[in-house]
C-alpha cells in the first residue's frame, strides 16, 4: 500500500495533516525538517515563472526550476503557467523572515522526484493504482497518477466499446482506478507510464449477466456497418442490431435483447426506437468508480481463488483506490468461447494483449 503522500495533487489539500502542517509556521517548519509532502492552490504565476500558492493562511512561493521534476528534459512554460489555480504538492525548502513577514519557498519538483523513486518506480504492469483525469485529448486522456505525475490512458484502452473521443466516458477531475499498462525505464528510472482502464470494467460474462433475453434496455449507437449497428450496451459490452436508416452514431436508443450467445459472444439486438433520452455523455460519467474484477488479487496476499470479489472501492476515499492490487492475466472472452481475448501483463515493463 502506498502512503497518502504520493496520491494525485487535489487529494492532499483537505487531509488533517496537511491543515495541521500549514496551520502555522512551526508547522511548516516541522513539515520542512520531516520531509512531509503538502499541498495548496496556486493562485498566481508571475512573468519569471514564479508560483505564489497558498497555504493554510500564508503564502509561499514555487521558482521556476522547483516547478516540475523533468529527469533532464527542459521544463515547458505551459506545464507551470497551467497550475494557476489547481492545487500543487509541495516539499517546504525554508521558513524565513523578511521586514517581519514568513517567506516560505518550496519545490513542486522534490515532490515529485520523491513521488516517482519511491513509488513509481517500483510500480509493474498489471498494478491497480489511483489516478485522476487532467486533461482529455482526441487519443487518449492524460491522467495524474501520483504528486502531478502524468500518465496516458490511450483510447483504445479507455473501454472495450470503440469511442471517438475519451470525453464520451470521461471527465477532467474524475478519480479513478485504472491499471499500469506498460512502464519504460531508463538507467533504472521510471520515465513514462501507461495505463489502461478496460481491464477494471468486467468481463464479457460479468457484463452480458447483467442483461436476460426479452428485456428493453437503453444502449448508445456506437458504429453503423453495411452488416447492422453496434449498440453499446455498458462500456464493456456491445451487441449487433440490425440495420435501419433512422439512426445515428452516438444516439440513444431503446433496444430489445432478441439473444445472448457466449459461445460466439454475440449479442442480437433490435432497435425499438431510437430517440434523444437521457445524453450519452451523461450516462458516460456513470461508473466512475468501477468496480474492480473478480480477477484482481492483493499483491500482498497469496489468494489463489481468482472468484473471490475485492468489491467496489470507496468512492469518498481516494487511498482506498491506492491499493497495491494486481493483475496478473484478464480474459475477456467466455471460456466457452473459441476465440480468445485477454491481456497478460509481464513483469518486463509490457503487457500483452490478443
Amino acid at each position: 500500500m502506498i502512503g497518502t503522500s504520493y496520491l494525485p495533487e487535489g487529494e492532499l489539500i483537505r487531509d488533517t495533516e496537511t491543515r495541521a502542517y500549514t496551520s502555522s509556521l512551526d508547522g511548516l517548519k516541522k513539515a520542512m525538517r520531516e520531509g512531509r509532502i503538502l499541498e495548496g492552490v496556486a493562485v498566481r504565476c508571475s512573468g519569471d515563472l514564479t508560483l505564489t500558492v497558498e497555504v493554510g493562511k500564508f503564502t509561499g512561493t514555487i521558482e521556476r526550476d522547483e516547478a516540475v521534476f523533468t529527469q533532464g528534459e527542459p521544463v515547458k512554460d505551459i506545464a507551470i503557467i497551467t497550475r494557476v489555480g489547481k492545487p500543487v504538492c509541495f516539499r517546504v525548502l525554508s521558513v524565513t523572515e523578511r521586514g517581519g513577514m514568513p517567506v516560505i519557498k518550496l519545490s513542486r519538483r522534490l515532490a515529485q522526484r520523491e513521488c516517482v523513486v519511491n513509488y513509481l518506480s517500483g510500480l509493474t504492469p498489471g498494478d491497480i493504482i489511483a489516478a485522476k483525469v487532467t486533461h482529455l485529448e482526441h487519443f487518449g486522456a492524460f491522467v495524474d497518477i501520483g504528486c502531478g505525475v502524468a500518465s496516458l490512458l490511450p483510447i483504445d484502452c479507455v473501454s472495450v466499446s470503440r469511442i471517438d473521443h475519451p470525453a464520451e466516458r470521461l471527465r477532467v477531475g474524475c478519480m479513478m482506478p485504472v491499471c499500469v499498462k506498460s512502464v519504460e525505464r531508463e538507467n533504472g528510472m521510471t520515465r513514462r507510464i501507461y495505463v489502461t482502464r478496460r481491464e477494471l470494467l468486467g468481463t464479457w460474462e460479468e457484463n452480458a449477466a447483467l442483461f436476460r433475453v426479452g428485456q428493453t434496455v437503453t444502449g448508445i449507437v456506437r458504429s453503423i456497418e453495411s452488416y447492422g449497428i453496434f449498440v453499446e450496451l455498458t462500456p464493456n459490452l456491445a451487441g449487433l442490431a440490425e440495420w435501419r436508416d433512422d439512426v445515428s452514431v452516438s444516439q440513444t436508443a431503446a433496444v430489445y435483447i432478441k439473444s445472448i450467445v457466449p459461445e460466439k459472444m454475440k449479442i442480437k439486438l433490435v432497435i425499438v426506437d431510437p430517440y434523444k433520452g437521457i445524453s450519452p455523455k451523461r450516462q458516460a460519467f456513470a461508473g466512475c468508480f468501477p468496480s474492480v474484477p473478480q480477477q484482481v488479487e492483493s499483491a500482498e496476499t497469496d489468494n489463489t481463488d481468482d472468484t473471490d470479489s475485492v468489491g467496489t472501492p470507496d468512492t469518498d476515499s481516494p487511498a482506498n483506490l491506492a491499493e497495491a492490487l494486481h493483475i496478473s492475466r484478464w480474459r475477456y472472452s467466455p471460456d466457452c468461447c473459441p476465440r480468445v481475448i485477454e491481456t497478460v501483463f509481464d513483469g518486463d515493463g509490457t503487457n500483452n494483449q490478443s
